[in-house]
């Protein structure tokens, strides 16, 4: 192992202290992307400069601490295969954002947990008993509240953003995949440098520069967000495990509410204040159940 590849540790309280302020820059990339589509800039070239712009900060910042050797990758599938899931959840959230309020988005974006509970079935094989099923439903009702299909209210990019839920999960569990393998600052190239060559063509084709100076301010921040916040996600997963930090992103809804309401002038809807709960309720049920039954079996742990 490199001696540049930080070994994992029990440091549980720094982890949460690290991804909370993650989720907080998650909410800055989003909030970012929503005021550069309203300024006319295409999909494909905000997320194209959300990683080009993280993918000079961590080629500068690494080369001048180790030279061209944080590009050496211990599992480089692993790391392609994450970059591909962080881009996935990219286009689909970044995209989403430019039709739905934050709050929706990031609503949406708490269904992570119970999509993963149910890909485990036939990913790894796992049990999931009927709590955990149950828990699982209730939590797409909570969805279905939210978006209210079928009515005037609802919008397609919902689904986009259950798709973005679908590949941060991947992403999650990609990134405790490799903490303790690949540095910070390796993870940090791979995520960036395959999503800016896969978008790079897409943006240049319809490329649009900023016009005010305000927007020329958002259009490059949103690289130094994306850059800071992956990088507190990282190292958060080396002091603590993903079951540990997951709860906490629900937290992540206060920062959504924060800045659509200040920055875009969107209020919460009501049927948001309906179904947020149950969402959160549930992926919150699943987690302690898996908590609960990662500890020795007992008659009382037992799922049936």
């Amino acid at each position: 192992m490199s001696s540049n590849i930080a070994p994992l540790e029990e440091r549980r309280l720094l982890g949460i202290g690290l991804v909370l302020g993650a989720f907080f820059f998650f909410t800055c990339i989003d909030s970012s992307a929503k005021w550069l589509g309203l300024a006319g800039l295409p999909v494909m070239q905000i997320v194209f400069m959300r990683y080009a712009g993280s993918l000079v900060i961590v080629s500068a910042t690494s080369l001048s601490h180790q030279g061209t050797g944080f590009v050496r990758s211990a599992n480089i599938g692993i790391e392609i295969l994450r970059a591909l899931a962080l881009l996935g959840s990219s286009l689909c959230n970044l995209t989403a954002v430019q039709y739905l309020p934050l709050t929706v988005t990031g609503s949406i974006a708490f269904t992570m947990p119970l999509i993963l509970c149910a890909l485990s079935v036939p990913l790894l094989g796992e049990h999931v008993g009927w709590r955990r099923w149950t828990a699982i439903a209730i939590g797409f009702v909570g969805i279905l509240i939210i978006v209210q299909p079928g009515t005037s209210a609802f919008h397609p990019a919902a689904l986009l953003c259950i798709g973005g839920a679908f590949f941060s999960a991947l992403y999650f569990l990609l990134t405790r995949r490799l903490a303790g393998v690949d540095s910070t600052a390796t993870q940090q190239f791979y995520g960036n440098v395959i999503a800016a060559v896969v978008l790079a063509p897409f943006a240049i084709v319809h490329w649009v520069w900023p016009t005010r100076p305000v927007d020329w301010a958002v259009f490059a921040f949103i690289g130094v967000v994306g850059y800071v916040g992956h990088q507190f996600s990282t190292i958060a997963h080396r002091f603590a495990p993903a079951s540990t930090l997951a709860p906490f992103a629900y937290l992540q809804i206060i920062f959504m509410a924060l800045s659509g309401w200040l920055i875009f002038g969107q209020a919460p809807e009501f049927s948001l204040y309906l179904g947020a709960p149950i969402v959160i309720a549930s992926g919150l049920y699943i987690w302690l159940r898996e908590r609960a039954l990662s500890r020795p079996v007992t008659p009382i742990a037992e799922e049936r």
